[in-house]
């Protein structure tokens, strides 16, 4: 059992490791004033960001960002349910879904800032338009794959509709909801600094264009590997949580992989 973490461990982290190591030594000797060495870089980085901005920028931006997240998850699982459960509805919705989602959120940033100013809400909006998607349109195909056998016996045994939802569309529409709710997570990281470009005081994203313009270049760099760190962070957060709920799906697709 140690032994099969130790080995999970390297291969998580010796490539980030080998890289990390290879920009150390390659940017050393550096005299680019835009590429500065990493030594330079990992001198600024815990005065910048652990003295005083983890509340005042790190904090805020994470908070918008689960809002956002957690608020397009709620919505892209029940109105995707209800589209994947009706054929009728889901040709209805089609081709609106189609257009909405081939509109990058980036470029509603302005007109979000129109009608919703340029607070917190703002950004919780660009971050919601764009997690939407992933997580709405897995959510339709996973509800509309579940078993129709399934269904028909559910329905004959006259299920609550509740039980019905929950321990077998729900459950067998996870597998989807899990993949696009992966996607929208690396979505939500994105726009959550680009909308703090747009219009902040604080935040990451505004904190590092801050550094940008003033020409504080490791300080910069700081920044963007703070967003690295968060989004590795979130992303194994996400696996372990993926790993709880889908214990039963995992242990379904080892026992067909072993016959």
């Amino acid at each position: 059992m140690i032994g099969r973490i130790g080995m999970r461990l390297v291969e998580i982290f010796a490539l980030p490791v080998v890289l990390t190591a290879l920009w150390w030594v390659l940017s050393a000797d550096s005299t680019n004033f835009f590429f500065p060495p990493l030594s330079s870089i990992v001198d600024v980085f815990v005065p910048t960001w652990f003295e005083g901005r983890i509340l005042d920028d790190v904090v805020p931006s994470l908070l918008r960002l689960a809002a956002g997240y957690l608020l397009a998850l709620l919505v892209g699982i029940l109105l995707g349910s209800a589209i994947g459960s009706s054929t009728r509805l889901r040709q209805f919705c089609e081709p609106v879904l189609e257009f909405l989602r081939a509109i990058p959120p980036p470029v509603l940033v302005p007109i979000l800032m129109l009608f919703a100013g340029v607070d917190n809400t703002m950004k919780v909006l660009v971050i919601f338009s764009g997690c939407i998607w992933p997580i709405l349109l897995n959510t339709v195909e996973g509800v509309r794959g579940v078993d129709p056998v399934l269904r028909d016996t559910a329905r004959s045994y006259r299920m609550p509709w509740r039980t019905t939802y929950v321990h077998l569309v729900l459950r067998g529409a996870s597998p989807r909801i899990a993949a696009g709710a992966r996607q929208a997570l690396a979505i939500g990281i994105i726009l959550m600094v680009i909308s703090e470009m747009f219009a902040a005081t604080n935040g990451i994203g505004f904190t590092t264009i801050q550094f940008q313009r003033s020409f504080a270049i490791p300080e910069m760099w700081s920044g963007i590997i703070l967003l690295g760190f968060i989004g590795l962070g979130l992303s194994l957060l996400f696996r372990f949580a993926e790993s709880r709920v889908l214990r039963w799906y995992e242990g379904m697709r080892r026992q067909e992989r072993e016959g």
